[in-house]
């Protein structure tokens, strides 16, 4: 990168956020941010700069980059957590999104040991013994009750 674009960028990351909204509306065609992030103002603005002085992703590249996104979607992860397909309502509902993926071995320290809990398709396994919840698991190490996503912290 030319030491002139460089110097640019540096002087943009002082500016005051109305500023870096204003040139934000330059550089992308009257179109408003869809934050007042500074620094995420700022980046955008970087890469754009960047973008117009040198061109931006190369056809082959942004073909990559599209397909990447379909197949490990960064937000969703339905790569690897595809929607449950349509099933006759059960009593107690589908599966909890925020439970991870069968398989998965959760990780934690608690006081001073390394506890880890095996994710099951029906519960979670922990020495050698299958519990219902991630709460039950986390009643079973800790002699309470705790909620067992704060627990796990997931």
């Amino acid at each position: 990168m030319e030491s002139s674009m460089l110097a640019e960028i540096v002087k943009l990351k002082a500016l005051p956020r109305a500023e870096l909204e204003k040139k934000y509306a330059e550089l992308f065609n009257g179109e408003k941010p869809a934050t007042g992030n500074r620094i995420y103002l700022w980046r955008r603005i970087a890469y754009r700069l960047q973008e117009l002085a040198y061109g931006g992703l190369s056809e082959p590249a942004q073909s990559r980059v599209n397909a990447l996104i379909q197949e490990y979607d960064p937000v969703n992860n339905k790569a690897l957590r595809p929607e449950p397909a349509p099933q006759p309502a059960r009593k107690s509902g589908l599966r909890d999104r925020r439970l991870p993926i069968p398989g998965t071995v959760l990780v934690k320290e608690y006081n001073g040991t390394t506890i880890q809990v095996k994710a099951l398709e029906k519960g979670f396994e922990y020495n050698g013994k299958v519990y219902p919840t991630l709460s039950a698991v986390a009643n079973a190490i800790t002699g309470a009750h705790w909620n067992g996503y704060v627990f796990f912290r997931i």
